[in-house]
């Protein structure tokens, strides 16, 4: 599946196909910033496209399973970009329900793979209701057009749509090999998970609330030298996520390490000199247009309708190498589920920690003791300076460490040749591909992008890299054996 492997796209207000790629073009397909084309025509040149490519290339069904997994990623990193107000709580959220309900879906096809009925409180999937005959593809491609639909809930209907599209055309291919109760037990199973984990999705009572609320007017924030305050207009987003269910390690069992220094004018003080890299830093990346700035546009991934968020940026990435590595179906579904569920506690004990230490972002402290023409490279993609939440510590430090040690675990150690291609072609900003010789060497600098984008300090990014590594050993440690 390396070469010319049919990867689909399908465009908010559009939907466009990207078909066969060389091994030596471009491994991640990228929106295009315009064009439009007709959906029943593009459906149809899509099937015959996969017809041909699955006959040339003639794909075992492991490959077959990995090729549609692949694709119906492809699209949710597509929504993912157009959501709103999701970002980045609930899309962790969210890729952890979808992994958990495709794992499910398969599972029982998985040599030494089991459910994990038995460790998750509350989620009553039973396998045995799944019939002999269920054709893996289809229950899958059935399970997750459920999914999507479900938790991607603020996606705009033109963009939905093309979940829609995506599902019909799988599914008119593997009807034509495939018997009527085939299909019909199929898809029945692949529903039927879907509403299982939709179910246990529902229990979790405070996520449910919150993602609705994602501003509540009943969180007041803390007032003193060195705390987090809301810019003008806006209000702090998601301060109770805390309470949110996690999968495998609760804010509770994480440990947590205070800011290494607290607030000081004084230019000789720990507290000034890193508000002051992060000036000298962020305003030299701009007047030059230096490295530093590609960095941080190349990581930023903070902006609604330009790039996906920063959890769905660790699934561009595990696509990329799942290409790479030649995962077989088990090994993606593993991987697609654990990495779920890393950055969703990711998210919840971040959440936690931000909301308790309340640390100012570093634009307030350098307006006012620094420099007060001082402004974010963030500033110009959105309508304020910073994320509207506490720094200490970075979210995306936190997670990119936790992507960066379940890739660790899965692929079998840290060293790895890679390039990161999910921003190619972009022109509204600098994504040119960067190169990385190890997971350790991309998650450190995902967190160090954040200074010369002048939105954190280093602490924030070393806290948050420390703490994603803790959740990605808990994660890696989730038993996925079937006799657990």
């Amino acid at each position: 599946m390396r070469n010319n492997r049919l990867r689909w796209i399908i465009i908010t207000l559009t939907v466009v196909l990207v078909q066969s790629c060389a091994k030596d073009e471009l491994d991640v397909l990228e929106i295009g910033e315009t064009g439009t084309d007709d959906v029943e025509t593009v459906a149809q040149d899509s099937l015959t496209a996969r017809r041909q490519n699955n006959r040339n290339n003639g794909l075992n069904p492991s490959e077959e399973t990995v090729q549609l997994i692949t694709q119906w990623n492809d699209l949710w990193l597509v929504l993912d970009r157009y959501t709103d107000g999701l970002r980045p709580n609930t899309t962790a959220r969210a890729l952890a329900y979808i992994h958990l309900a495709g794992y499910e879906t398969a599972v029982s096809d998985m040599e030494g793979y089991g459910s994990t009925r038995n460790q998750l409180q509350g989620f009553d999937l039973d396998q045995d209701d799944r019939a002999d005959n269920v054709d893996r593809n289809l229950a899958l491609n059935t399970c997750y057009a459920l999914v999507f639909d479900h938790f991607m809930f603020s996606v705009s209907n033109n963009a939905k749509a093309g979940i829609a599209t995506l599902e019909n055309e799988i599914a008119q291919e593997l009807y034509e090999n495939l018997s009527q109760e085939e299909i019909e037990d199929s898809e029945e199973w692949g529903a039927l998970v879907a509403e299982m984990v939709i179910a246990y999705s529902q229990t979790d009572n405070e996520a449910e609330t919150q993602q609705l609320d994602p501003n509540p007017g009943s969180y007041v924030a803390p007032v003193g030298e060195g705390l987090w305050e809301a810019s003008e207009g806006e209000s702090a987003w998601f301060p109770y996520w805390n309470r949110v269910r996690t999968f495998v390690i609760s804010p509770q069992q994480t440990s947590s390490t205070p800011p290494p220094f607290a607030h000081n004018a004084n230019s000789n003080s720990g507290y000034y000199n890193e508000m002051d890299e992060v000036e000298r830093t962020a305003t030299a990346a701009r007047l030059e247009d230096n490295e530093d700035l590609w960095i941080s546009e190349f990581w930023s991934d903070d902006v609604e309708g330009l790039m996906m968020s920063p959890p769905g940026r660790q699934f561009s990435i595990a696509n990329q190498l799942m290409e790479q590595e030649d995962l077989n179906y088990g090994q993606t579904l593993e991987l697609l589920l654990k990495l779920g569920f890393a950055m969703n506690d990711a998210a919840v004990s971040a959440w936690d920690d931000k909301y308790t230490y309340n640390t100012e972002r570093p634009s307030r402290f350098i307006l006012e003791y620094i420099n007060d023409d001082f402004q974010t490279n963030l500033a110009r993609f959105i309508s304020s300076p910073n994320p509207a939440f506490p720094a200490y510590p970075s979210g995306h430090a936190t997670f990119a460490a936790a992507a960066s040690g379940v890739f660790t675990d899965i692929f079998g150690g840290d060293a790895i040749n890679f390039t990161d291609r999910t921003h190619a072609g972009r022109s509204k900003f600098n994504g040119a591909p960067r190169r990385f010789n190890s997971f350790t060497e991309m998650a450190l600098e995902n967190g160090y992008s954040r200074i010369p984008l002048g939105v954190h300090v280093q602490a924030d990014s070393d806290e948050g890299l420390r703490l994603g590594y803790e959740i990605s050993t808990a994660v890696n440690n989730f038993n996925l054996s079937p006799n657990f």
